[in-house]
């Protein structure tokens, strides 16, 4: 018995060795994302939106599994999602957000007109050029607030010829623009330019960036960075180095969902490139 000590004890370590193969693997970590199910192109339950994409990107970096807790974006979404302990991480969320840590911005978009090829294109808030042309604007929140847009609009005197388009309806408010400007039910749709890019190219519509008229108080362009907990600084840290590393990359996916990017205001981007703090 003796002489089959040693196989037995190479059995057993080789059986320890598996244990420890099947433990180590589910050690493996975790980045929990919070996202909404049905919010095209952003994010999609069968993780088909830009932004999925960049989840993943981020997670095989980490070499990390990814998971996702969803939720239909509304009131409350940051409470019922991180502030429950439910996720580590939004993907896309205002650069500079109060209710998370946020890391530096990945990509600058800017709102943009939407409208079919042939017809006369979009040069401004001139209120000449644009009467008699039916506008559609998104409205925001719950309450209904107009977007940027529509506040130039309403300082051009041009609130006969503009239709509002509320968050919630028979799919994204932006989706239900370009099929109207398609369809010919509107001339022109002023959108977000994430939504815009993704949507106009489908219906094979034309669209250009609208810059805010001088003197509006309220800005065209928005930066978009990640979310993570408030305090979670090591999270935080490790998603700019990837973010920083992997630039190219994150810049492609954005390209092929056609989101139309805008450059980084001067001090962010030389804070990107080492040249100055955030």
């Amino acid at each position: 018995m003796s002489s089959r000590f040693p196989d037995l004890l190479r059995a057993a370590f080789a059986l320890l060795l598996a244990g420890c193969g099947v433990a180590c693997a589910a050690e493996q970590p975790e980045l929990r994302v919070c996202a909404d199910p049905d919010n095209p192109p952003y994010s999609l339950r069968d993780q088909s939106g830009f932004e999925n994409r960049i989840a993943q990107l981020v997670a095989d970096d980490m070499k990390a599994k990814l998971s996702y807790f969803w939720l239909e974006q509304g009131r409350g979404f940051v409470r019922k999602t991180m502030g429950a302990g439910q996720c580590d991480l939004f993907i896309g969320v205002p650069a500079g957000f109060e209710r998370v840590l946020t890391t530096r911005p990945y990509y600058r978009s800017t709102y943009v007109a939407v409208f079919r090829n042939g017809t006369a294109p979009f040069e401004g808030f001139d209120a000449q050029a644009l009467r008699g042309r039916r506008i559609g604007v998104q409205l925001i929140g719950d309450d209904l607030a107009t977007s940027p847009p529509g506040y130039a609009l309403a300082r051009a005197g041009l609130i006969d010829n503009v239709r509002g388009y509320a968050l919630y309806g028979d799919g994204p408010a932006a989706r239900r623009m370009v099929d109207a400007v398609a369809s010919g039910q509107i001339d022109l749709a002023l959108v977000w330019g994430p939504q815009a890019g993704y949507f106009a190219h489908r219906a094979g519509l034309a669209l250009t960036p609208a810059s805010a008229p001088p003197g509006l108080p309220v800005p065209f362009e928005f930066s978009i960075a990640m979310g993570v907990r408030k305090g979670d600084k090591a999270l935080r840290d490790r998603l700019d180095e990837i973010l920083q590393r992997r630039r190219a990359d994150v810049q492609a996916i954005l390209a092929s969902y056609f989101v139309p990017t805008v450059a980084m205001p001067q001090r962010v981007a030389a804070a990107q490139t080492g040249g100055a703090k955030p």
